[in-house]
């Protein structure tokens, strides 16, 4: 199961509808790269793909591959404001074993 604070629903709606993508869901991957070995990927998405995990978190599609979903089992998605790393996306991932040092990769 993957959750969305209340923060990061207001903001996925914000941006949908600066984006002109009301209806849209959040597609979310973890992806290889990084200097710890993955990383993950954010992007609208209009609907589900064959062999998706679809969430409904706050009222937020969340759309999820096969193979990223057991990386992600358990995570939550949160959006942050920090003054000194900016302002953006952050997923608290209980499978996470190391982080690299900017947090932008990680080893599971």
């Amino acid at each position: 199961m993957v959750t969305m604070t209340e923060t990061a629903a207001k903001k996925v709606s914000e941006l949908r509808l600066e984006e002109g993508k009301p209806e849209w869901g959040l597609r979310i991957r973890v992806v290889g790269g990084g200097c710890s070995g993955m990383s993950y990927e954010l992007g609208w998405e209009d609907q589900a793909a064959p062999g998706d995990n679809v969430v409904d978190a706050q009222g937020i599609k969340v759309y999820i591959d096969q193979n990223s979903f057991p990386y992600l089992s358990g995570s939550e998605i949160d959006f942050v404001d920090n003054s000194m790393m900016g302002a953006g996306f952050a997923i608290k991932n209980p499978n996470v074993k190391s982080s690299c040092g900017c947090g932008q990769s990680h080893r599971f």
